[in-house]
């Protein structure tokens, strides 16, 4: 496959900066600073700073990672000084994944020379950004891919470092279900070059330990948060997204591979069950009896047991590992 560019960036539909209005705005479709006022106090708009607002059902049913766009995305509006988005400003512009961190601050990164305005929902980096490293995603500028992963792995809590690192490579080397081997390669190199010529950066060990483990075949943050669990618990590491060929030609995918234990592994997500747009117009129902069908399948095929496990069971290695037990399954 042809290599993919580094600074290639996500394209979505803008849903969400339609959402985020300004005073301004409202004023001019006939609010009054009285009428904000109250429907702020009525809970019917959300506050995001001064002068910005949102509606406060909308922005409920957005994830954690999309309210802190929502804060992004009006801080870069009211924006001065040629300050760009950086650390997890810039990761929730990529679509990375927060793992369990809310955010409760913007934050900006300019060179030393300049000055970032003063405002208490933004934190403020002075340092050089190569200029390579700044891209412009749904208008707003931010650090790129590889800075943004480089700036967070170090810091993150661990669990959320390697869901955000397994996340970028997976943006990297995926197209469909072909894993780009040449893209994947070329983003390692780079982001193990930046880590060589870190020297003394705080968290450069953690950010060099999370760097080796990274692997973006995990498909969501809770899948890399159990390949980190099943590590600690001792487990050898597991095959991501095996194929199991399936009924009438179709092919299973199964989440880890425990070829040592002789098991299979999944983490259920509760999207796949509540999210409308997952569940492709089947009911709950259906949903439900439809893995379990996939489940029989695999087991019957390759007669090796099957655990499931959710988010709850992922906090901590001990509850993974409870959970594990409670199949017959313990590290080799």
């Amino acid at each position: 496959m042809a290599l993919i560019s580094e600074a290639v960036v996500p394209h979505h539909e803008p849903i969400l900066e339609h959402l985020v209005r300004s005073r301004e705005d409202l004023i001019l479709n006939g609010w009054t600073d009285r009428r904000i006022a109250a429907a702020v106090q009525a809970g019917v708009l959300f506050h995001i700073r001064r002068g910005w607002y949102i509606d406060a059902d909308e922005r409920s049913g957005l994830w954690p990672e999309e309210q802190h766009r929502a804060h992004v995305i009006a801080v870069a509006r009211d924006g001065r000084g040629g300050a760009i988005a950086s650390h997890t400003s810039a990761a929730v512009l990529w679509r990375l994944p927060l793992y369990r961190i809310r955010c409760a601050r913007v934050h900006l990164t300019t060179s030393r020379a300049r000055r970032i305005s003063s405002a208490p929902d933004v934190i403020r980096h002075a340092t050089s950004i190569d200029a390579e490293d700044v891209v412009d995603i749904d208008g707003i500028r931010c650090t790129s891919l590889a800075r943004t992963v480089f700036d967070l792995i170090g810091t993150l809590p661990l669990e959320a470092a390697v869901a955000l690192a397994d996340a970028a490579e997976r943006q990297m080397a995926l197209r469909l279900r072909e894993w780009d081997v040449e893209a994947v390669t070329s983003w390692r190199l780079g982001l193990s070059r930046r880590l060589g010529e870190a020297g003394g950066m705080r968290g450069i060990r953690q950010a060099r330990w999370v760097f080796a483990f990274a692997d973006g075949r995990a498909e969501l943050p809770g899948e890399s948060v159990s390949r980190l669990q099943l590590r600690r618990l001792g487990y050898a590491p597991p095959a991501l997204q095996v194929p199991i060929p399936g009924p009438d030609g179709r092919m299973y995918y199964v989440d880890f591979g425990m070829d040592a234990v002789g098991s299979f592994g999944e983490f259920d997500g509760k999207g796949k069950y509540l999210d409308e747009a997952m569940r492709s117009g089947r009911s709950i129902e259906q949903v439900i009896y439809d893995e379990k069908r996939r489940e029989d399948w695999i087991r019957g095929r390759t007669q090796q047991r099957f655990a499931r496990w959710e988010s709850e069971h992922i906090g901590t290695s001990r509850a993974l590992g409870r959970r594990l037990e409670s199949f017959g399954i313990s590290p080799p």
